[in-house]
């Protein structure tokens, strides 16, 4: 019986910190959400955007993340399932920005590109910081990792892209960096899903008939 509240407490305090954790990431992520998006108005930067969309993206999942902390492994995969579906329609948004881009040419303003992706990577590299201790503790924190991971990515292609932009007095590169930061939310949206699939397919054979 010892043994057993041991457990619980474990288990209890485990929970604590995750909460605690997606509760600061989520702060984070609304705040650059907004700060990003107005950003990319006045950049007229699609990568920008697709950045700010990714921290929208990543704001709803660490609040779903929040809500189902203390819930089943069946709970936090159909969770997942959602978070994945979020990364795809970020994707599809992103790409009818490229299209409208492709149609209305323009150049961005590669200073406001290059000042607020910097802006943003120190913003996520804090989360990605606070989320790496429970990117391996279970279906839940590692999809919610996954989004975390992406950001860097995406926003060091953002401030790549601005000085292409500034180097060529183009808006090719910001159409490109926005095309491959679609190619890696679908890839996300795949790997999300996917692993959220297997682990419902699972909960659902383990569980009794």
């Amino acid at each position: 019986m010892a043994g057993c509240c041991e457990n619980d407490c474990a288990a209890d305090a485990l929970r604590d910190k995750q909460r605690g954790t997606l509760q600061a990431v989520l702060a984070i992520n609304a705040v650059m959400f907004v700060v990003i998006l107005v950003a990319a108005q006045f950049a007229q930067s699609t990568a920008l955007f697709a950045d700010s969309l990714d921290n929208l993206g990543d704001a709803l999942t660490y609040g779903l993340s929040l809500m189902v902390v203390a819930s089943g492994v069946a709970a936090k995969a159909k969770v997942a399932l959602f978070k994945g579906s979020l990364i795809l329609l970020a994707a599809l948004a992103v790409t009818g920005q490229i299209i409208y881009k492709l149609l209305v040419p323009g150049v961005p303003v590669f200073e406001l590109m290059g000042i607020f992706s910097l802006i943003a990577l120190v913003a996520n590299s804090m989360c990605l910081g606070l989320l790496w201790r429970h990117r391996n503790e279970d279906i839940n924190m590692s999809s919610v990792w996954e989004c975390s991971r992406n950001d860097i990515a995406a926003n060091i292609s953002v401030f790549v892209a601005a000085g292409a932009v500034w180097m060529f007095d183009s808006g090719w590169p910001d159409i490109v960096v926005g095309s491959a930061l679609v190619v890696l939310l679908l890839r996300s949206s795949a790997r999300v899903l996917t692993s959220a699939r297997s682990e419902l397919q699972a909960a659902k054979l383990s569980s009794p008939a």
